[in-house]
């Protein structure tokens, strides 16, 4: 089963990402056989931003989204909304590719789940 979570807001601020993030590492752990993808759009193509520094005790969110790709998840972020956010030319956190509109369209149309954050 292939599982995808659409995550559109930043990284911090509202919990959104962290929870869909918490599914995703959720998932992973509990159904080893689902293959897990999360799409960056708008502001949450900050989550990809690398060399967050977050105070003790609070989330991290590069850590996570680290955690689900070591688990082999796949995460792209929207080439557009990262142009638009200046973002287009900065190195994304390991294991986050570059996206387009035209990959999610398949992503969506390929998994059997999809949910958005």
């Amino acid at each position: 089963m292939k599982v995808l979570l659409i995550i559109n807001d930043a990284p911090y601020g509202t919990e959104k990402a962290y929870n869909a993030l918490r599914l995703a590492m959720t998932l992973q752990k509990e159904h080893i056989d689902i293959e897990v993808r999360i799409f960056l759009m708008a502001d949450a193509v900050g989550c990809a931003i690398p060399s967050q520094n977050t105070p003790n005790g609070y989330y991290n969110i590069e850590r996570m989204l680290k955690s689900v790709v070591m688990k082999g998840g796949k995460i792209k972020a929207c080439g557009s909304c990262l142009e638009a956010r200046g973002l287009k030319e900065i190195k994304l956190c390991d294991g986050v590719e570059h996206s387009t509109m035209s990959e999610l369209t398949q992503w969506v149309v390929d998994s059997d789940k999809v949910a958005t954050f």
